[in-house]
């Protein structure tokens, strides 16, 4: 069983246009309505798989009440903390190529009662002895910073596994309180270490850095240049070849579900990095967020490599 917080879910909608014109009017050619947030896309994506996921999460409003009904109709063991405010709504616009743009609302501002009610839920879960306990996502409006080192810290006293997939200073935070794995993309890794990384080597410098402040196990999830993992005493690169890409909402996210899930069924670290880079490969190929079923993953060729070639350039 996996346990994911997060602290600000959505409802997201996806709208598939055939072109993005700014100050346009544009007819769509598709919807959908998901639930949304990226520990609740771990939990569906291992809900699919047939893992025992149970989602912490605020929820109030009508959108709340929706969001419980989704995850739950997935399979997701929902403990919902109620709350005044109303979850919030995402806006994706997705091109035929596969370019997503989002707009994202800020979320419900949390009161202190309700914070401490939400630290309580996960707290709570981690009595059950989860496998691992995943923080991921953005901290809605009113919630300190330190959320995900706390929950690093109380996870580490269980005796549980904790992950923490977020950007910024909550991620800085998390990182300080020595979480066993973190899931940066590009971006959020080079905002961290506070420099540019226009090349594999220097993801690979700056993963090591981490390692060398306590974390356990750095994922970077590259895009199209699918992921590296970094351990104390393993490097390994991980790349999978979309071919039609319909969506990127929610393939790095899948990407975590998926070495999380293989790690919780024993496998390597290289080996859960192949399943991972695998899941999100599949979620590229599927509409909206959705999470990948084993249906959808199964056939889709990665290549691991363990000496990969760190003069790679990661074009955006």
């Amino acid at each position: 069983m996996i346990v994911t917080l997060t602290p600000n879910p959505s409802i997201d909608r996806t709208v598939s246009i055939s072109h993005l014109e700014r100050g346009e009017v544009h007819r769509a050619t598709a919807s959908r309505v998901d639930p949304g947030g990226k520990g609740v896309n771990v939990s569906r994506a291992l809900a699919a798989h047939g893992l025992h996921s149970v989602a912490v999460l605020p929820a109030g409003g009508a959108e709340g009440a929706l969001l419980e009904r989704l995850l739950t109709s997935t399979g997701v063991e929902v403990l919902p903390v109620p709350i005044g405010g109303s979850v919030r709504a995402n806006v994706a616009l997705v091109e035929p190529d596969g370019t997503t743009t989002k707009v994202n609302e800020p979320g419900p501002t949390l009161t202190t009662a309700e914070l401490s009610s939400l630290v309580a839920g996960a707290a709570t879960a981690l009595m059950r002895g989860p496998s691992w306990v995943v923080g991921c996502g953005s901290l809605p409006p009113g919630v300190d910073d330190e959320l995900y080192a706390v929950l690093v810290r109380r996870a580490r006293a269980a005796g549980v596994r904790v992950a923490v997939d977020t950007s910024g200073v909550p991620l800085a935070r998390a990182v300080a309180a020595g979480p066993d794995l973190i899931k940066p993309n590009h971006e959020e890794l080079a905002e961290l270490v506070g420099t540019a990384l226009p090349t594999l080597a220097d993801v690979h410098t700056a993963a090591k850095g981490l390692l060398g402040q306590g974390v356990g196990t750095v994922v970077v999830s590259l895009g199209r240049h699918g992921a590296l993992l970094v351990t104390d005493g393993l490097t390994a690169h991980g790349h999978a070849v979309v071919d039609r890409p319909l969506s990127t909402v929610g393939a790095g996210d899948a990407l975590l579900a998926g070495y999380l899930h293989a790690t919780a069924t024993g496998s390597a670290p290289d080996s859960a990095l192949a399943a991972g880079v695998a899941w999100g490969a599949a979620a590229v190929g599927l509409p909206g967020s959705r999470m990948p079923t084993p249906g959808d993953v199964h056939g889709i060729p990665v290549l691991v490599t363990h000496h990969p070639d760190l003069t790679l350039r990661l074009a955006p």
